[in-house]
Order: structure tokens, then sequence, then C-alpha cells
């Protein structure tokens, strides 16, 4: 009886640390769902958005020390705690979103919240760029490491976005190249869709994402060469860039923080759309892309 006892004690212990590695949100995710225990100090509260951006330490077997943005998923997830505040909290991810709870102050360090680049960066003055006005024509280089310009997508509606390739989570980086994938396939399935787009990743991880780091990287995301590439550029190019888009990505070390746009730019040339965040819908951007394609020069 003793030995059945502990059998039968052995299988539900087995049972509960399987079920421990799906999720727990309630939606029908089936991913595993992963999780770890963090030390950090916050360096921003943005509670409309649900993210906390923390310095945190390297977190084994997942991603490197770096500073980023953490999503939350109720507010007392985050309660008392403030600026500079040491904390532990547990993270946790799936194969398409991530967030933190548990989190607990454990003392406060002494210093500035402030995110800055690294000094002395050459850096051009660039004006913020809003809907209607025409993309500027930077140089970037491809994944093949051919160099190109921005002005040679003339004529087609080109849709990029912004990333880096040891992004780990979820729902930002992974997310965006996720939701271009869907939207190439959508548009190579409709039949009636015009021929003249393109999609366009530009990382500003200019150490290193290399063209061949860039290269392998697409292939991992089985693009279509011909309608969506990957570049990168001169830091200098992509600060410009980025900046006039309202991206930014400040270095706290080697890897970065930063917020996500996506922009649409229809065949004359004209931005049609700038799109914040990752709650876009590859369905919405697939329509405005076929929305840009199909514009002509005002006479």
């Amino acid at each position: 009886m003793r030995a059945w006892c502990l059998i039968f004690s052995a299988l539900i212990f087995a049972a509960a640390c399987s079920d421990s590695r799906k999720p727990v949100d309630g939606r029908g995710n089936t991913n595993v769902l992963r999780q770890f225990y963090v030390r950090g100090v916050v360096r921003a509260l943005q509670p409309i958005d649900k993210t906390v951006v923390i310095q945190h330490d390297a977190i084994p077997q997942y991603m490197e020390a770096m500073t980023m943005p953490f999503n939350f998923r109720h507010t007392n997830d985050v309660a008392g705690i403030g600026l500079n505040d040491e904390v532990h909290f547990r993270f946790l991810v799936t194969g398409t979103e991530s967030w933190i709870d548990q989190v607990t102050r454990t003392g406060r360090t002494v210093g500035t919240n402030e995110l800055v680049r690294a000094p002395m960066r050459v850096v051009r003055e660039v004006e913020l760029l809003k809907v209607g006005d025409l993309l500027p024509d930077y140089p970037l280089t491809n994944q093949l490491g051919e160099p190109f310009s921005l002005g040679q997508f003339r004529g087609k509606a080109l849709a990029f976005t912004f990333f880096f390739t040891i992004c780990p989570v979820p729902d930002f980086c992974p997310k965006m190249s996720r939701h271009f994938s869907e939207v190439q396939r959508m548009l190579k399935a409709q039949p009636d869709a015009p021929d003249n787009w393109q999609l366009l990743s530009i990382s500003f991880d200019v150490d290193r994402d290399t063209p061949k780091v860039l290269n392998a990287h697409a292939k991992s995301l089985e693009h279509d060469p011909a309608r969506w590439m990957f570049a990168t550029g001169k830091l200098i190019e992509i600060d410009a860039l980025t900046e006039q888009f309202g991206l930014v990505f400040p270095r706290d070390g080697v890897v970065f923080n930063h917020n996500l746009r996506t922009v649409v730019v229809d065949a004359t040339g004209r931005i049609q759309a700038i799109i914040n965040g990752n709650t876009w819908k590859p369905a919405d951007l697939t329509a405005a892309i076929i929305k840009a394609a199909r514009a002509t020069p005002k006479p």
C-alpha cells in the first residue's frame, strides 16, 4: 500500500510540474510557458501602456543583461514601485507574449533614471516626419551586403519596421517579424492585390546585425527576397531615420531599450501611416499597403 501511495504521489507531482509549464492567462493558448525570476532596477513607469522599464540582470538561458520595457497585466503587480527601486520579479514568456508579476521592492539605487546614448555620438539634426510628408532618401545596406536607398522604392508601396535580431521577447521585435511574415503571406495570396509592394525590416543594432547575420535571420523567417528585405546601415543614418519617426533606442551598455514603429509609404513616396507599438493587426497593415500601392501622383 505504501508503494502505491508513493507512486500515486509521484504521478500527481509530475502532473503538477507539467501543468506549471502551460499558460495561465485563460486565453486557451497552448504554448509552453517559461518563467524566470529576475533582479533589476526600475528606470521608467508607463502605467497607461501597462509597461515598466527595468534595467535587469542577465537571465540565464534566455537573454543577457539589458534595459527594456516589461508588460504587466494588473496595476497591483507594480503597486508601491518607483523610479530607481531595486526589484525582484517573475518574468513569464510564451511563444507569442510575455509579462511580469510578483514584483517586490528590495532596495533603492541612488542615481538617475535617465537613459542616454553613448557620449560623443555624431548625429544629424532632424525633424519629426508626419503623414503626408515625403520619405527621405536614406542610404542603407541589405542582407546580401548590397547598398540601396529608400528612394529606390518609389513607385511601390513600402512598409518598414525597426528591430534587432537578438531581441528575444516575443511581443517586441519577434512579433514585428511574425506580423510581417503574415502580411507577406496575405499579400501573395490575394489574386487581386497590386504587385508593387515591398516589406523592409531595418536593424538598429549596427554593430552585431551585419549583412551575414541579417541574411541568416531572414532565411529563418522564410522571407521572399523579392518582397521582404532586411537592412542595416551607418549609425548616423539609422539614428536620423529612427528619430524622424519618434523611435528611440538609447543604449545601455551594448543592448537596447526601444519603442516600436511601423511605417507605410505610398507609391508616390509619401508617408501614409506611422503606427506606434505592437497592437496592430496583419490584416490592417495589408489593407494599408494595398491602398498605398494604388496611390497616384497628384496633378
